[in-house]
């Protein structure tokens, strides 16, 4: 723990003293980038973010979380001579979003001055003592310490200005963990953050949404690369052009050996009796599959990584939820990911993936076709044109940049490209700015 708690005392010191426009805000030229696009950070007590990460360790059913802690959330480099390559838990992503914020460069300290508040708590994080702790049968509380706070504790007239349209967080899981009805017995799982009214206006970020409520919005999975300049973000992206790729088709997860009908197993089905490759397709194998049963791949990206790069198509089944992060993983090695389902991220992603594009960058097979009437994935793959896939994989590798979430304190030539963590940022200010146009 005496890494954890560096790392968190380290933390503390940034948010003591964050990085703001106050000493800059006399260039004209800040100003004018700035234009509509100031953020305030509301100042949570410790309670609501680092204090959360002193438990790191404490929740029964899952693994330490402490290790993921360092490097603000990035977790342990994969090798001591690694730069860009982390041990990275998707469930850091407040901390991981959190740190970024400290060096966005349109912060201001007054909140009437702000198009968009952020409130950096950690709510999956807060989350756990609701789902495995001992509070697990009060799930309709979680969040109602938040609210009293924002309406009643600090300064109430910041969120009763806009009643909390102007407000937003990150919430590091899937939007259904955190939608169970209110007041359901026996309680089913998840807390009822989401479902609370005090927070009906609030826009949360998340791993995964529903398909209904606006205000929740998906935004990229973190993946394991973080590059700190440019060089290294462009020498990545010439080692996915130049990748052979040998494999049709690659399927990386677990699952599928039910004997009940699913896309997991049918994928399993067809990849068992298709190793082999043709010859008259170039392909060494028609289709590979990397076993991460257990959670063998989640922070060892070199399980799945290398054998991305060697595949044209990975396959992207929906598991417990529609999205995964694998997806993301695909894109980073420029694998063209193959969906099943439309909630697997064409309607999830818009901020990050153009919905429009779809079609140039993805292949959808409808599930209902492969389970059920018999459809083969690795036959429809064939089909398609070498010269198409070609056009398929540059776009995918053009997407590389729009999904990672690059390290803290970046290169100023890498912060000239936009990523993950920006396109969220301008997604959100969009929609805030869109919602209180229409609201006045």
């Amino acid at each position: 723990m005496a890494a954890t708690w560096s790392h968190i005392i380290s933390f503390l010191l940034l948010l003591l003293n964050p990085i703001t426009c106050s000493q800059q805000q006399q260039t004209q030229n800040l100003h004018k980038h700035c234009e509509n696009r100031w953020i305030h950070i509301r100042n949570l007590p410790s309670r609501f973010n680092l204090d959360l990460l002193s438990n790191c360790s404490e929740y029964p059913l899952l693994e330490d979380l402490c290790p993921y802690l360092a490097n603000h959330g990035l977790g342990q480099k994969t090798h001591n001579r690694s730069h860009s390559w982390y041990r990275t838990d998707p469930s850091m992503l407040e901390l991981i979003f959190h740190r970024r914020m400290l060096e966005y460069p349109c912060l201001t300290a007054d909140p009437t001055a702000a198009n968009a508040i952020y409130l950096p708590y950690y709510a999956s994080f807060d989350s756990l003592r609701y789902l495995y702790g001992p509070e697990y049968n009060s799930s309709a509380d979680h969040g109602l310490h938040l609210f009293r706070f924002l309406r009643h504790d600090d300064n109430p007239e910041i969120w009763e200005r806009h009643m909390g349209h102007d407000h937003f967080l990150i919430m590091a899981r899937p939007a259904w963990d955190f939608s169970q009805p209110l007041y359901n017995d026996p309680p089913l799982w998840g807390t009822s953050f989401l479902e609370l009214p005090q927070f009906y206006n609030l826009t949360a970020l998340t791993l995964e949404a529903r398909a209904w409520p606006w205000q929740e919005h998906a935004v990229p999975y973190p993946t394991s690369f973080h590059p700190p300049n440019l060089a290294l973000l462009d020498s990545w992206i010439q080692r996915v052009r130049r990748s052979k790729r040998d494999a049709l088709a690659l399927f990386a997860g677990g699952g599928g050996v039910s004997a009940s009908p699913n896309i997991r197993r049918s994928i399993r089905i067809e990849c068992d009796s298709n190793g082999t490759g043709n010859s008259a397709y170039g392909y060494e194998k028609l289709c590979d599959v990397v076993d991460c049963s257990n959670g063998v791949c989640e922070h060892d990206p070199i399980r799945f990584m290398r054998p991305m790069l060697r595949a044209s198509f990975c396959l992207q089944p929906p598991g417990d939820t529609p999205t995964r992060r694998s997806t993301f993983d695909a894109i980073l090695a420029g694998c063209i990911p193959v969906f099943f389902e439309d909630l697997s991220a064409k309607s999830q992603y818009s901020w990050h993936l153009p919905e429009n594009e779809f079609g140039g960058f993805s292949v959808f097979i409808p599930k209902e076709d492969v389970v059920f009437k018999g459809m083969k994935i690795l036959n429809v793959l064939q089909r398609i044109p070498r010269s198409r896939v070609r056009r398929m994989r540059e776009r995918v590798i053009e997407l590389i940049p729009r999904i990672v979430y690059r390290k803290h304190n970046g290169s100023p030539g890498l912060r000239m490209k936009k990523d993950a963590f920006d396109l969220a940022i301008d997604g959100i200010l969009e929609k805030i700015q869109s919602r209180l146009r229409e609201g006045n």
